[in-house]
């Protein structure tokens, strides 16, 4: 049998591995069944090829891998993550998670459970390319609809035809989803953030996803010449934008917990001697309480209107998406917890800022998540980085749980959100 560090060595290397597969020529850039996500699949089969386990590629792009159970007829455990990337992205954010699964098969040596594990890759998380994220995971859990499908990207392709482009039925979506008798979901994740450094924590427990809000702010004022145009007779987009900004920012730094980022700005026409007659910013809201949340959207939303109205201009606000915090399934955080203590590690308990697969699959059957620290705290970036040692651990606590579950006759039982 294969000892956790060595396993670990090789989920780095196999993460890097996949790194080469991008749809740029110098950085990481993965989006939703782009070719590079083919070369993914095609290697991740190569590496399970030894093992004897079979996968295959779902109508929503999805990689499934199914590990048999000893038992006949047995209930399913998914464990997994996604595939895709941002632009620009480092070689750990979810694609660990999918590497870490694939390592705890391999770490089994053969032996059988009494439910079936299935690896999951998802084929998008991150909502890069349709401006819409968790495209994989809603497949599992039936949200993937039609209304779904006709969104296009930028060059004018659908979801829809982009399926058929790569080879997919989309008539066979409903084919896609978990199957009734599935105990829960798990998902390894880099945490993304710098907490669980500064307090020396190579492992977190995840209690909950917060909520978030995403929504596109449009200023529209009118184009003039800034050469001719006095500054008192403008109507200046890009102006009333920056103010907003600063509101934005203001708002968030003194509201508990609540953090809020402008992160995308579009002007037109965007030229360096013309007084912008719109801009069309990015929203993103995120804080544990809901409340909270939906409160400070309709509050920065009211501040848009009354400083397009001081100016001159007009306002709107159209929501993207409104997603609420998602808890985790309290059997499985406790499970986890354990078995983060059988790795010998503190089990610390915390609230994830970031948005993940696992607040979808949440809606439909119990699901858990375990951070791994990420050094600096960087993430989505190519200085993105996991330590030897930290993965090890998360080896040894996958081990665990799996063990602890493969023992606990109420897991067993439960084949429906508890």
């Amino acid at each position: 049998m294969r000892d956790s560090k060595t396993l670990a060595l090789e989920a780095i290397e196999r993460c890097q591995a996949l790194a080469r597969f991008s749809e740029d020529a110098h950085s990481i850039r993965r989006t939703f069944l782009c070719p590079a996500m083919r070369d993914c699949h095609h290697e991740i089969t190569g590496w399970l090829a030894p093992l004897g386990i079979p996968s295959r590629v779902d109508a929503a792009g999805n990689l499934r891998v199914t590990y048999p159970s000893a038992v006949p007829d047995a209930p399913r455990l998914l464990i997994g993550s996604h595939l895709d990337t941002v632009p620009n992205a480092g070689a750990y954010d979810g694609i660990l998670g999918v590497v870490l699964a694939i390592a705890l098969l391999s770490a089994l040596d053969g032996r059988k459970l009494p439910y079936v594990m299935e690896v999951i890759g998802f084929s998008e998380e991150e909502g890069v390319r349709f401006g819409t994220p968790f495209l994989g995971s809603r497949a599992l859990v039936g949200s993937l609809d039609e209304a779904l499908l006709k969104r296009k990207d930028a060059r004018g392709i659908s979801i829809h035809r982009a399926l058929e482009d790569f080879g997919l039925n989309p008539a066979e979506i409903a084919q896609a989803a978990m199957p009734e008798a599935t105990l829960g979901y798990l998902e390894f994740h880099i945490e993304q953030g710098p907490l669980l450094e500064s307090l020396g924590h190579p492992l977190g427990v995840v209690e909950a996803i917060v909520g978030q809000s995403r929504l596109e702010i449009t200023f529209v004022g009118h184009a003039n010449h800034a050469g001719t145009t006095p500054m008192n007779l403008r109507r200046d987009a890009v102006a009333a934008a920056a103010e907003w900004i600063g509101a934005v920012e203001n708002h968030a730094k003194y509201t508990s917990e609540l953090v809020a980022t402008v992160g995308a700005i579009q002007v037109q026409p965007g030229t360096g001697n013309v007084i912008a007659g719109e801009a069309r910013l990015s929203l993103d809201v995120r804080h544990r309480v809901d409340e909270a949340r939906t409160t400070a959207v309709a509050y920065l939303l009211r501040q848009a209107e009354e400083i397009a109205t001081r100016r001159g201009l007009s306002a709107q606000g159209d929501i993207l998406l409104e997603q609420p915090a998602v808890p985790m399934n309290p059997f499985l955080v406790d499970q986890v917890a354990r078995a983060v203590s059988q790795a010998g590690c503190e089990p610390f308990r915390m609230v994830s800022g970031a948005g993940h697969d696992a607040m979808v699959m949440a809606s439909k059957v119990p699901s858990a998540m375990i951070f791994l620290r990420t050094p600096g705290g960087v993430s989505h970036d190519p200085e993105e980085a996991v330590a030897v040692g930290d993965v090890t651990k998360a080896i040894e606590c996958g081990r665990h749980l799996l063990d602890q579950l493969a023992n606990s006759a109420e897991f067993l039982r439960r084949t429906q959100h508890a």
